[in-house]
């Protein structure tokens, strides 16, 4: 069984190129363009990784991993937060509150899908975080 992916990001054309790039690669892909339809997805399909943008409508990325982290159900689910805001405070802010990985943007869509495939094999091992 493929691999459950969620992209949560209201910028169409990353979107468009990650969903390509992600299926290219084997992933089933769910789609979110806001914090609330993010949360509305885990919550209907739990995803095995979700890609976070952080500045967004409704909720931030922030408040999102926060919500997902405080769900004992949710803790495998693996997070990359992805975010143009890349000083030092915005990517501790990110990984303190649980993201697995901070990305900023512009990013290489070849490594970030390595950091996914790196993410997932990690989770997939037995004693796997």
């Amino acid at each position: 069984m493929s691999k459950k992916i969620l992209i949560v990001d209201d910028e169409q054309n990353i979107v468009t190129a990650l969903e390509f790039l992600l299926q290219r690669s084997g992933y089933q892909v769910l789609l979110a363009q806001d914090g609330v339809e993010a949360l509305k997805q885990v919550e209907q399909h739990v995803p095995d990784l979700v890609l976070l943008d952080v500045m967004m409508s409704l909720k931030s990325g922030y408040e999102v991993c926060q919500r997902m982290r405080e769900r004992a159900d949710w803790q495998h689910i693996k997070i990359i937060m992805l975010s143009a805001k890349g000083r030092e405070a915005e990517v501790n802010k990110g990984l303190s509150l649980g993201a697995d990985s901070y990305v900023t943007k512009p990013f290489s869509n070849k490594d970030l899908v390595a950091k996914i495939d790196e993410l997932l094999a990690s989770a997939a091992k037995p004693g796997g975080t």
